[in-house]
């Protein structure tokens, strides 16, 4: 059984930053996708990047956190980061992380992290 250890996260003023990470126990498939969600209280789940790991590692990402946040991967380290840049009060909520085979798919999740952002 694979399992997504996140760190990270806290509390931030307005306009820092944050960094996230996932770190797998082990690597689930030869080929595997993670991805990023977010969850505010009272909202539905938002995603929020996704990266491939595999080949160029392909990244995509959430309209409201394209220019500010940042995917990456350390596949040595079976890691996954979120670096998370001009942070804004509504980037507040739940992170989590969630690793698949395929894009849609997400097989195993994180425990989560809360992203606190102050005005």
């Amino acid at each position: 059984q694979v399992e997504l250890r996140q760190a990270g996260g806290g509390l931030v003023q307005t306009g820092g930053s944050l960094r996230l990470s996932c770190t797998a126990s082990s690597r689930p498939t030869p080929l595997w996708i993670m991805n990023w969600f977010r969850r505010a209280p009272g909202k539905d789940r938002e995603f929020v990047a996704r990266i491939t790991l595999w080949g160029d590692a392909k990244t995509t990402y959430g309209d409201s956190v394209k220019g500010r946040f940042t995917v990456s991967s350390d596949s040595a380290k079976n890691a996954v980061y979120l670096q998370m840049d001009n942070l804004k009060p509504e980037d507040s909520a739940t992170y989590y992380c969630a690793a698949g085979q395929f894009a849609g798919q997400y097989t195993y999740w994180g425990q989560g992290t809360q992203v606190t952002v102050s005005t």
